[in-house]
């Protein structure tokens, strides 16, 4: 069987980019930004005060000039006003109004006394050109980039591309994804639940990650058992939907009717099984108009485990995001696991008093132990090649969304 790195090359290389499409800026929150961008002028488009105070010439005060005339007042948003050409001038200006051409400094209101159209320069107030002011394109000058494509949209990008112009963005689409539980054992959460049945968790909990994870179009579905629904209602989803998740029915119980339904249904095998517990029979294809579909094992801790080791980053990477490495922690205990196996252990981390942080094994009871989950951050995956894992081991760590 293929290890957790090869199956998620493969699904990296296989799954297709979402389309792009054209979103109104006030949509746009959580996207996926595929075309850059600019600045469409200078920014700050123009020599802007910092400060409430009065706008001078510099070279006045280097002069020795210490009073000044008020030639008149400048709010933010109105016209610049001119000190004229004779010395000892200055407007009084407010924070975010454009600088008088031809001043070049701002003297804060805490620096001066002022009355009857004239300002004094307090004696300890020391001037020089370019106090209190943000200097046009200092930031960033027309025609730069700014955000680069491969962006999720947040706050901070919304208001770069208002400050830009941009009342659209061109973003990835939002893929439509259907979560499909299966299984003749499974009971709606509010239904009559009888001895040898569960409720429905698997597609509540992946749906509530995916929508974590910036994937709000989500639609559960239960299917029972049972052939002819399987070839049924899967038609229609694989017709409907850009992204299939699929939770049971992927193993190799007489029931387990998934892999040759799919095949059935034009849907490519990419892959079925992967060298790990949890999450060992998880099976990957490719279907008609490019739906990717991801058919996790039912087992609660392995379905959620397994969306979070491939499903998450093959939509990151189909949505535009650029690829993000695994980041890396040291194991707090030691860790045996016999089987030739890749171990993806639940952990919780923990500060190590040196700004780092080490990851504690929380290993849940059975696969279906889906509680045994709420008090850990992530899992770690160990090789398995080893079956030896000292307190110390660095380990690749993956974090619940």
């Amino acid at each position: 069987m293929l290890t957790p790195t090869a199956a998620e090359a493969l699904i990296l290389k296989n799954i297709a980019p979402f389309p792009i499409e054209d979103c109104p800026l006030v949509n746009a929150q959580g996207c996926i930004l595929r075309e850059a961008i600019c600045a469409d002028r200078d920014l700050p488009p123009f020599d802007r005060v910092t400060m409430d105070g009065f706008a001078l010439r510099s070279a006045d005060v280097a002069a020795g000039i210490r009073e000044f005339h008020i030639e008149g007042v400048q709010a933010a948003g109105m016209s610049a006003h001119t000190l004229g050409s004779a010395p000892g001038n200055c407007v009084e200006i407010m924070t975010g109004a454009m600088l008088p051409a031809d001043a070049d400094c701002v003297v804060p209101y805490e620096e001066t006394t002022h009355e009857n159209g004239q300002m004094t320069l307090n004696p300890t107030a020391a001037i020089r050109a370019g106090q209190s002011v943000h200097a046009r394109g200092s930031d960033y000058r027309a025609g730069e980039l700014i955000v680069p494509a491969g962006t999720r949209l947040t706050g901070r990008e919304i208001a770069v591309a208002a400050s830009c112009g941009c009342a659209t963005l061109v973003v990835s689409q939002r893929p439509k994804i259907a979560v499909v539980s299966t299984g003749d054992e499974l009971v709606e959460v509010d239904g009559l639940v009888a001895p040898h049945q569960i409720r429905r968790s698997n597609d509540y909990a992946l749906r509530a990650a995916l929508i974590a994870a910036g994937y709000p179009q989500i639609e559960r579905f239960h299917l029972h058992d049972m052939r002819h629904e399987l070839e049924h209602e899967l038609w229609h989803i694989l017709a409907e939907f850009d992204v299939v998740l699929l939770t049971g029915g992927v193993s190799k119980g007489k029931f387990d009717y998934m892999p040759a339904v799919l095949a059935e249904l034009g849907v490519d095998k990419i892959f079925h099984g992967v060298a790990q517990r949890p999450g060992k029979p998880f099976w990957f294809g490719m279907g008609q108009r490019q739906v990717a579909v991801f058919a996790l094992p039912g087992n609660p801790v392995s379905a959620y485990t397994c969306l979070h080791r491939y499903v998450l980053p093959a939509l990151a990477q189909a949505t535009g995001l650029p690829r993000q490495t695994p980041r890396t922690v040291c194991l707090a205990a030691a860790v045996t696991f016999k089987p030739p196996l890749a171990c993806l252990l639940p952990v919780k981390l923990a500060d190590d008093g040196c700004g780092g942080q080490t990851a504690r094994p929380r290993p849940t009871n059975t696969s279906g132990d889906f509680a045994g989950l709420l008090d850990t951050d992530g899992f770690v995956e160990l090789p398995a090649d080893r079956a030896e894992f000292p307190a110390g081991t660095v380990a690749n760590f993956y974090r619940w969304v």
